[in-house]
């Protein structure tokens, strides 16, 4: 495990925890790049395929499906899909009611991601 990532990220990303909406630094980046998990590193999503979905969590309608992995999440009383990492970091969930041409919303805890600029 990466020593440079906070409390925060960890439970995030080992705990399934969730940041409060609207806080994440992620959702005003505009530049071209990857994201990459914020501790393994994995790339999962480009910046091309990110869009604001008003939920106040960074969310993106594909994703690099070799690094990642799906599961049923029956937590919180209802059925969702749990989006982690093939390393198991957990990162948020998928929806069926994002745009063209996937028409998914990978909905994205903003601090299990790292931003790597293309021009760096």
């Amino acid at each position: 495990m990466n020593d440079e990532i906070s409390d925060e990220q960890r439970n995030i990303l080992y705990n399934s925890g969730t940041e409060m909406a609207g806080t994440s630094n992620l959702l005003e980046e505009k530049r071209t790049g990857t994201y990459v998990t914020a501790d393994k590193g994995l790339p999962v999503f480009r910046s091309e395929t990110k869009f604001e979905s008003g939920t106040g969590w960074p969310s993106f309608f594909d994703v690099n499906k070799e690094n990642i992995i799906i599961k049923e999440d029956t937590s919180h009383g209802m059925m969702r899909k749990e989006i982690m990492s093939k390393e198991g970091e957990h990162l948020g969930h998928v929806f069926d009611d994002g745009p063209n041409p996937t028409g998914l919303r990978y909905c994205i805890n903003g601090l299990s991601l790292k931003f790597i600029p293309d021009d760096e």
